[in-house]
């Protein structure tokens, strides 16, 4: 195949990013994986089951109807679509019960396309990028604390988010392996410097059963634009986060349902003109 034939991120395919995510997802159950009694199972199946079967009722559902849903709910799992079904729909609402009692930074969804083990970085740092990579340059900066102000010394923040076209490396074919991924280690006063370029929104994967959901609903497939993070330090809960970029599009109507007002960055022009720079410091909760 010659290099003009290679496959470029805008050839990604929604089974393709859905078989990844499905194959991260599964290494990462297996390796993390817990047992839930008996009594959970039918505590909160019982529920989930129960409440469906009041839409059904509510909203007289037809054979025609439920046939279709079958159809459609099998296609997902052939697409390999169930995390960006459920990270989409459902994360947001068990990120807030989970994290309810957090008196530190607020938390969002994770999303569908984290990758444990991005290489290690130290505090200043430029994250893997392209020769002439489009964009706007970012310097992302910030401190990590505990709730008491104190600094955590060589804390990790885990970085991912998409490119200026809106697609993420590893799954979508063309980009580096590593393209804006990291595990930053803070200096010993917390702090991080973190060179990378702004993202752009993006649409969910839309030729898939996702999309063909979305499209029946006559719903958008937008998210704003945002950086995805872990933030972790010894003796410390770690945080799942994304920042915003205050007025940008689809901040108000994220078909994710995560944007907090608490998670918005103002980048502000860098003095010698090479791009924005913007300041972020996270509050971890002792564990």
């Amino acid at each position: 195949m010659s290099q003009l034939d290679q496959p470029t991120e805008f050839d990604a395919k929604a089974a393709d990013s859905g078989a990844n995510a499905t194959r991260v997802f599964q290494s990462k159950e297996t390796q993390a994986r817990t047992e839930i009694s008996k009594e959970r199972v039918d505590e909160v199946a019982t529920a989930a089951i129960k409440a469906l079967h009041e839409v059904i009722r509510d909203k007289k559902v037809t054979y025609e109807e439920y046939d279709a849903l079958k159809a459609w709910m099998i296609q997902v799992g052939l697409d390999g679509e169930w995390p960006l079904f459920l990270d989409v729909w459902m994360e947001h609402v068990v990120e807030e019960d989970a994290n309810a009692d957090r008196h530190g930074s607020k938390g969002t969804i994770e999303g569908p396309y984290y990758v444990p083990n991005a290489p290690a970085l130290p505090a200043e740092c430029t994250l893997e990028m392209r020769d002439h990579e489009p964009g706007t340059p970012l310097l992302f900066q910030g401190q990590v604390r505990d709730v008491d102000g104190t600094p955590l010394a060589g804390a990790t923040v885990d970085i991912w988010h998409a490119d200026d076209a809106g697609f993420y490396s590893q799954f979508a074919p063309g980009l580096p392996e590593w393209l804006f991924r990291a595990r930053v280690t803070a200096d010993s006063d917390g702090r991080f410097y973190i060179n990378t370029m702004q993202p752009a929104p993006y649409q969910i994967p839309t030729d898939g059963s996702c999309g063909r959901l979305i499209a029946a609903a006559g719903w958008h497939a937008w998210r704003p634009a945002h950086i995805h993070l872990k933030v972790s330090a010894p003796d410390h809960r770690l945080i799942t986060t994304q920042l915003y970029f205050e007025g940008g599009q689809y901040v108000d109507n994220d078909i994710a349902d995560a944007v907090k007002p608490e998670l918005m960055l103002a980048p502000t022009p860098r003095a010698d003109g090479s791009g924005n720079e913007v300041t972020y410091d996270f509050v971890l909760d002792p564990a």
